[in-house]
């Protein structure tokens, strides 16, 4: 079985596992210390009422009922230090003797197997993390180097900085339209707002709390690294583009007796690189399978049915744009079959889709782009770990979609120069997003900011953003390989087979 057939068979088979083997909305976890300093972490299941007590005081914080999982789970979380420390929880049972709980530490979900397999998964991100730094600063320095004219650099960068702003406003472009089109907030009803509201409040607060801005002329500034060691330990992607691009184009600028011997060494950097993610690759089905029954098993498919018409907004729009917009671009502007350009692709959306992440999708992105779609490794080298940066075009379209929603929800009426706004907001935002899971949602606080939207308003869609983070990679990743195609058509002729040319 190919490799692309196995990663689906296995994303199929985790969802299908998860849904199994998924969390028990009606038991909790409750870890506490008892009289002899002793830590138990005990189980409590299908309860009539949990409440929560300040110890000092004998003060009743908080009551909940049967169905209040997530509602005691952010009530805990948004205890302070000291409120933990005092805390006492009694709880109720139809079948059983009342519980008193004392010196309380922690209160979580009772993990499932689909949660305690999840650490496979992780491996194999990391695993891809782990390759993807070296191999873009690698590639992009013998990329650089071999193009040997510094004005055809510029000429790349330039298009394709210009191609990925327009492919993002175009996907921006699509998601207002949509919202706009199926008012998805207006047919959320009041009680779902209130219930969404209250059981993500905590964990809406941390992501409200956080410092976020739109600041171009500061990610220029913070582009050049005073330590480049430093960058790349933390993963901060346009200084290593940076870098590289300096180190490259100074090596074009020297004897070539004396850079011969140092392209060479990246270049074999770069090759066992390569070699890396083909063995990384092997364990994909399996990290696949863990991944997606983690996700499955800890959020489920529940929260679609409150959220159906935010989600079909999304999806829809997250499909025009990657299988109409990108497809005609394929067709048209790089003269490739698109439905084979996407058969190829199959692997680099299957680990999108299950990992969340456009910088562990790179290393298998660049892989695919040079060896399956023809593209030289100094256009990929360049082009796809920039796309992973800054060209974000499901999560800006994600953003779009959530601001229109979340006024629709709350009556903020939107005119034309606040829908322009938002189009030019969560485009900037985009090219400041990093690459990692879940960055998109507090990228999405900008957004809101920038028309008066409520912040508080995020609550509404916490639930679902897991399962639509998903999808909106994969949007990411195939628009980074799309613009890869255009610069490569725009070079010189592709490497490729006959089967990619378009009819």
């Amino acid at each position: 079985m190919k490799l692309h057939n196995q990663i689906l068979l296995a994303l199929v088979l985790g969802a299908i596992f998860g849904a199994i083997f998924h969390v028990d909305k009606n038991a909790l976890t409750i870890s506490y210390v008892d009289a002899s300093s002793a830590k138990i972490a005990e189980e409590i299941q299908q309860w009539q009422t949990v409440e929560f007590v300040d110890g000092k005081t004998d003060e009743t914080l908080g009551t909940f009922g049967t169905d209040d999982q997530l509602k005691i789970l952010s009530a805990f979380s948004k205890l302070s230090g000291e409120g933990k420390k005092n805390l006492i929880i009694r709880a109720t049972f139809a079948a059983a003797s009342p519980r008193e709980f004392k010196n309380v530490k922690n209160v979580d979900k009772v993990k499932s197997i689909a949660l305690v397999i999840k650490p496979i998964g992780t491996i194999f991100i990391r695993l891809l993390m782990m390759v993807a730094i070296p191999l873009v600063f690698a590639s992009l320095v013998v990329g650089v180097a071999s193009l040997g004219d510094l004005r055809k650099v510029g000429r790349i960068g330039a298009r394709t900085i210009a191609l990925y702003l327009g492919t993002t406003a175009m996907a921006i472009t699509i998601g207002l339209t949509l919202v706009n089109a199926m008012q998805p907030g207006t047919r959320l009803d009041i009680e779902s707002r209130e219930r969404l509201t209250v059981e993500f409040q905590g964990q809406v607060q941390e992501k409200i709390q956080t410092e976020v801005a739109v600041d171009v002329i500061d990610m220029f500034v913070r582009m050049v690294a005073t330590n480049p060691i430093q960058a790349m330990s933390n993963g901060d992607m346009l200084a290593i583009i940076f870098f590289a691009l300096m180190v490259g184009i100074s090596l074009t600028m020297i004897p070539r007796e004396k850079s011969s011997p140092v392209i060479a060494f990246f270049d074999g950097i770069s090759d066992m690189m390569i070699k890396m993610v083909e063995l990384i690759m092997k364990i994909a089905p399996y990290g696949v399978f863990a991944l997606i029954a983690a996700t499955v098993g800890e959020f489920g498919f529940g929260i679609l049915q409150t959220l159906a018409w935010y989600a079909a907004a999304v999806v829809i729009g997250l499909t025009l744009h990657t299988f109409g917009t990108l497809a005609l671009l394929i067709r048209f502007v790089s003269k490739l079959n698109p439905m084979t350009v996407y058969k190829k692709l199959r692997p680099v959306m299957l680990i999108a889709f299950s990992s969340s992440s456009s910088a562990a999708t790179l290393p298998v992105n660049m892989e695919v782009c040079e060896k399956e779609l023809g593209v030289s490794k100094e256009v990929a080298s360049f082009v796809l770990p920039l796309g992973a940066t800054i060209n974000m075009d499901g999560t800006s379209m994600y953003q779009a979609i959530a601001a229109v929603f979340i006024a629709q929800v709350y009556g903020v009426p939107l005119d034309l120069s606040g829908q322009l706004t938002i189009l030019l907001t969560a485009l900037l935002a985009s090219i400041g997003t990093a690459p990692v899971p879940g960055v998109g949602l507090i990228m999405l606080i900008i957004v809101l900011r920038s028309v008066g939207i409520p912040e508080e308003g995020i609550a509404l869609i916490l639930g679902i953003d897991r399962i639509l983070d998903m999808c909106r990679t994969v949007t990411n990743v195939t628009g980074d390989a799309t613009v890869a195609t255009i610069i490569q058509r725009g070079e010189n002729s592709f490497n490729s087979r006959k089967e990619l040319q378009a009819a």
